[in-house]
């Protein structure tokens, strides 16, 4: 007689549950692991893309003290200017002077307005961060509920509708679908603005309706690619052996599906979401530009058409960081809802 292999998923509540402490230590170990994994990736690309991005300036031929004093300034006037900014010492010299300022959170000053980079990156943050969020919940809502209904209805007509329409949108760039938003819910039918911005904190219904379709652009590759790995990964585990199990025990087909099967499916899924978040923030540029939002996109882009070395690394830094912190979120996920991954951290 053939033993049914019932998977760990399917365990009693209890028999899983663990004192206070106990389950504090092991989300402490369970973070360990890819806070290390995040640092040792993103710790040695801010050193590099830093140091890139200073000797690029230096081996230009702009002169940023030039160009903030004009044409009328004299040799002597930019050689003080130069000695402001710290631009006559040598180039490791400035590199390590300003990332010492940086651990600190001392970005520097702008060349051209003397402002604190800081404070401009500070005010440009909330806008991708609020729209980052929004894409990411549009493509879990609508990449995991297409995902789930083609794997349930395997092999039929909606799991073909499914697989060829996430096939066609994956091939579309994110600008191409934000002009076509722009010119059917703007121009063609124009209930939606084309672009600017409503801080969140101000106005949240206006915000939504500024937000709304650069979200929907930068969500339609990451919401294409989460629907076909959800389904893959879903129909492969209604197929396993503890799902026979758990039908012979009586549990109900939600429950099975939901509470079982999809927990394990969902891996795979949330690892592609990790990778697709470094391209949602690298298209976010070209979706500012797009939708004229005020993120850090068009920060940099001013930064970078001028000169303005301080800005740019500024931004550079920030995205990175962001994306470290995305990655690490997703892998905190991931370990919370796939219980194997916790038991290869214990």
């Amino acid at each position: 007689m053939t033993t049914l292999e019932i998977s760990p998923a399917v365990e009693p509540a209890g028999a899983a549950a663990e004192p206070p402490a106990g389950r504090r230590a092991g989300w402490g170990r369970a973070f360990a692991r890819p806070l290390r994994s995040a640092l040792s990736v993103g710790i040695p690309v801010v050193l590099l893309s830093t140091f890139i991005t200073y000797a690029m300036g230096a081996l230009t031929d702009t002169n940023p003290a030039a160009q903030v004093l004009g044409e009328t300034a004299t040799p002597a006037d930019i050689d003080r200017m130069n000695h402001y900014f710290g631009l006559d010492r040598p180039l490791l010299v400035q590199y390590f002077s300003w990332l010492g300022h940086a651990l600190t959170g001392d970005l520097g000053r702008s060349y051209f307005t003397t402002l604190p980079v800081t404070d401009s990156i500070t005010q440009a943050l909330p806008v991708n961060v609020s729209i980052a969020v929004l894409s990411v919940l549009l493509a879990v809502l609508v990449g995991g509920g297409l995902g789930i209904g083609a794997a349930l209805s395997s092999g039929g007509w909606f799991d073909r509708a499914v697989t060829m329409l996430c096939s066609a949108v994956a091939t579309v760039p994110p600008f191409v679908v934000g002009i076509g938003l722009i010119v059917l819910f703007s121009v063609t039918v124009p209930i939606l603005p084309s672009g600017g911005y409503v801080p969140f904190t101000e106005d949240p219904g206006q915000w939504l309706r500024f937000a709304i379709l650069p979200s929907i652009a930068l969500s339609v590759d990451a919401a294409a690619g989460l629907a076909r790995q959800l389904r893959t990964s879903l129909v492969g585990e209604l197929r396993a052996n503890y799902i026979t199990g758990a039908d012979v025990r009586g549990l109900t087909r939600r429950r099975v599906v939901f509470g079982h099967a999809l927990r394990n499916a969902a891996g795979p899924a949330l690892t592609l979401l990790g990778y697709s978040i470094p391209q949602l923030i690298g298209a976010m540029v070209v979706a500012e530009a797009a939708f004229n939002l005020p993120g850090l996109g068009k920060l940099g882009l001013d930064a970078a058409s001028k000169g303005d070395i301080p800005v740019i690394q500024g931004v550079l830094v920030t995205m990175i960081g962001l994306v470290v912190v995305c990655n690490l979120l997703v892998n905190a996920a991931l370990l919370r809802l796939t219980p194997h991954a916790k038991r290869q951290e214990r």
